[in-house]
Parts: C-alpha cells; sequence; structure tokens
C-alpha cells in the first residue's frame, strides 16, 4: 500500500490536468482523475493508473466525494463563464476535507480590476483559497497557452495562413508554454509543498516570439510557407464561430477578446522568459516549434491533400459568411458583473508590483 498522499486532480482530462495526472502516476503517487465523462481521455488515465471519477464539478456534493481521502489537490477550473462558482465549492470542499496543500491554475493576467469578468473571478478565487488556516496554497499562473496557437493549426497546414488579432507581427510578444511543462510546475508544487507554499510560479516558454516567429515555427513543421496575418476582433469571432472544433461559446469568446487586447499590449512580453519550468519542473521548456511537430504527428489529417485543401478553402468561405458576434451586447446580455472602472493589467500599480522580475525571483529549490 502506497505510504505517498492521495492527489485529487480536478480537471483530469483538460489541458494541463490530464499531463499533470500522468506525471503524477509516473512518479508513483496515487491520483483520482476527477472528469465529466468517461471518454479515451479517461480510459488513458485509467490505464496509466488513476482513480477515475466522474462527476459535476459544479456540485458541492461531487466535490465533497472526490475529495474524500485526499491529502493534496489540483485546482483547476473548466473553461467556463462560471469559473467563481466551481472555485467557490472547490473551497468549501477543500475546507470540508482538511486539504494539506492545493495547486491552482491561475491566470498571469489576475487583476482586481481587469476588463475580463473571467480574470477579476480568478483573482477572488486564488484569494479565497488562500484564506484557509492550516492549508497551504501554490499559483501557478501561465500566460498565452502555446496550444491557444495550435486553433489555427489547420488554416496554416491547408492554406499556409496564421490569422490571429495579435498586432504588429514583427513585435515579440509571447513566451509559449506548452500544457506539459505547466504540468510539470504544478506537478513539483504536488510533490514537495515545503519547498513551494506560498510561492507563484509563471511558466514559460524558452524564448520570446513575435507573431512572424510563430507564423515560421509552424511553417518549418509543416514543410510549408505560414504567413501570419493580423486580422480583426470581429474576424476573430467570426473564426471561433465557423470552424472546428467550435466549441467556444459566446461568453467565453467575449473574453478572449480583451485577452487578445492583453496580447497586442504587450502583458505577456512582461518577465518573460522564466526559469520556472526548468528550476521548478525540473525539465528544459519545450520550444514552439517542437510542440508544434508532437502536434502534426498525432494529427495526420495535418497531411496536404488535394481534398483537405478545398476544405480550407471552403472553411474560410463560411468563416467570411459568418455573422461575427457584438461583444459588448453579449456582456450585457448575460448580465455580468460589471465595474466603472475597468483597468487593464499594465494600468494597474498592484499588478506591475507583484509582476516583476523581482517579485517573481523567489528561492527556488531544484524539483525531486
Amino acid at each position: 500500500m502506497s505510504t505517498l498522499p492521495n492527489i485529487l486532480v480536478t480537471s483530469a482530462a483538460g489541458k494541463t490536468g490530464l499531463p499533470l495526472t500522468l506525471q503524477l502516476l509516473e512518479k508513483a503517487f496515487p491520483v483520482r482523475a476527477f472528469v465529466r465523462k468517461r471518454d479515451n481521455r479517461s480510459d488513458l488515465l485509467a490505464k496509466a493508473g488513476a482513480e477515475i471519477f466522474v462527476g459535476d464539478q459544479y456540485a458541492l456534493g461531487d466535490m465533497r466525494k472526490a475529495m474524500a481521502g485526499m491529502q493534496r489537490a489540483y485546482q483547476c477550473a473548466p473553461t467556463a463563464p462560471n469559473g467563481l462558482h466551481y472555485n467557490a465549492v472547490f473551497t468549501v470542499a477543500a475546507f470540508e476535507a482538511q486539504l494539506e496543500h492545493v495547486v491552482t491554475l491561475g491566470q498571469w493576467l489576475a487583476a482586481a480590476d481587469h476588463p475580463s469578468l473571467f480574470t477579476r473571478e480568478i483573482y477572488l478565487s486564488d484569494t479565497l483559497i488562500r484564506m484557509q488556516s492550516g492549508l497551504t496554497v501554490t499559483s501557478v499562473n501561465p500566460g498565452w497557452f502555446a496550444d491557444n496557437y495550435l486553433m489555427v493549426l489547420d488554416m496554416a497546414a491547408h492554406l499556409g495562413l496564421f490569422a490571429m488579432p495579435l498586432g504588429d507581427g514583427r513585435v515579440k510578444k509571447n513566451a509559449p508554454p506548452s500544457n506539459e511543462d505547466i504540468a510539470s510546475v504544478a506537478a513539483a508544487a504536488l510533490i514537495d509543498p515545503v519547498s513551494h507554499a506560498g510561492k507563484t510560479y509563471r511558466p514559460t516558454g524558452p524564448e520570446l516570439l513575435s507573431p512572424n516567429d510563430i507564423a515560421a515555427a509552424m511553417g518549418r513543421a509543416l514543410g510549408r510557407k505560414v504567413s501570419y496575418m493580423d486580422i480583426s476582433e470581429k474576424m476573430m469571432t467570426k473564426a471561433l464561430r465557423a470552424l472546428p472544433p467550435s466549441n467556444y461559446s459566446e461568453a467565453a469568446v467575449s473574453q478572449l477578446a480583451i485577452y487578445a487586447e492583453e496580447y497586442r499590449r504587450g502583458a505577456f512580453a512582461v518577465t518573460a522568459p522564466t526559469d520556472h519550468v526548468a528550476k521548478v519542473g525540473g525539465r528544459l521548456p519545450e520550444t514552439f516549434e517542437s510542440i508544434v511537430r508532437r502536434t502534426i504527428a498525432e494529427r495526420p489529417d495535418l497531411k496536404p491533400r488535394l481534398s483537405r485543401r478545398i476544405g480550407a478553402l471552403a472553411g474560410f468561405a463560411k468563416m467570411l459568411l459568418t455573422p461575427a458576434l457584438d461583444l459588448e451586447e453579449i456582456q450585457r446580455e448575460r448580465d455580468y458583473v460589471r465595474i466603472a472602472q475597468p483597468q487593464f493589467c499594465q494600468d494597474t500599480s498592484e499588478w506591475l508590483e507583484t509582476h516583476s522580475s523581482a517579485a517573481l525571483r523567489t528561492p527556488l529549490r531544484q524539483a525531486s
């Protein structure tokens, strides 16, 4: 019988939850994987040795059952317009279960008065979980994931276009981390709370890249020329509605538009790149080109064929014909909590102080 602490991973079939679960299992930690349904991802986790718990992460009863017998947990809210509700459920259950340590997946942009409701909710959630006595917390706050660029990889593969509303293609604005690298930092903090309790980490890729650099990396991995196209936010909303996988809610799209504005303003370039993946996660951060090559190897549908190019052209035409979303109207219709004077992160003195290089330069011990 294992003497290692039991760890609950929420959103275990998600972008960071899945690799985190696998990394913990590789180190022989007993993991309960909280998933929404049984599918190929949960089957993969079960085969690797995880205990699968199927339930509703927004239901306190299910979260209580999931936390029974656990000592540590990974708090990762699903991408949905009710993240604060999920985090409140998690926090109550963690208090009742008397967890000893929690690692939260937060957000680099988190600020009290941010224009994004999602981001303000993350700021509140991170404060609430830290209010419990006897519970230690580590925050992992990545910026713009490498995975975000892969949403348009089909268009790059078949049409040679990398189209996103990221501003000037020559300006280096992001050091994109892989899902696996983010997970490695979370895993280290779950395995060794003594070294990482109370700390905040910002995993990044190894170098700052411009949109032109992203397009070039895609091109090298695909074996074809790929050019960056700076599109409007309206065009982005059309693409997210028209092209597969069209699984973004209108609410999520409205928040992505705000994050794109932060991208153009350079918020994701602040203090990047960091050494947290290497020093905390214990691995060299993966390059963006390597991430793209791995994705291509897993997706035979990206290989060039005339039929796929025709399909991509049809998809592009569909995108042009799809009505754009009225982002302001979405927020009004959904009765979002709105504040009188929202501030982007770099306009906020508190954010600048807590996100400076000096603030992030905390003593680290090499992960075991």
